[in-house]
């Protein structure tokens, strides 16, 4: 796997983490572990890609993640704004789709 691949999962990966951030309270134990969980999936990407540890995958990877985390978030206030019933979860939030009265 190239640096490339490896940057557009782990951009995908962190959307579901940015939208789950987005809907808890800002620095408690949720928000913590919505931020750090990916890392540790990242780093076991790393390892399993066989990409190393190279200077230059260091910002193009935390580049894809800040990035990924972003998106999630704006997912989140973009339903919000549209008037749709959100939780933690994007998943079940775009297979439910109910809008507030």
């Amino acid at each position: 796997m190239d640096l490339a691949q490896l940057a557009v999962i782990v951009f995908l990966m962190n959307i579901p983490f940015g939208y789950w951030r987005a809907h808890v309270k800002r620095a408690s134990k949720q928000w913590f572990l919505a931020i750090h969980i990916p890392v540790i999936l990242v780093i076991a990407l790393r390892f399993l890609s066989g990409l190393g540890w190279a200077l230059i995958t260091f910002p193009v990877l935390v580049g894809a993640f800040f990035l990924g985390q972003l998106s999630g978030g704006m997912v989140y206030r973009l339903l919000r704004n549209l008037k749709v019933r959100t939780s933690a979860c994007i998943f079940m939030d775009l297979f439910r789709w109910e809008t507030i009265e």
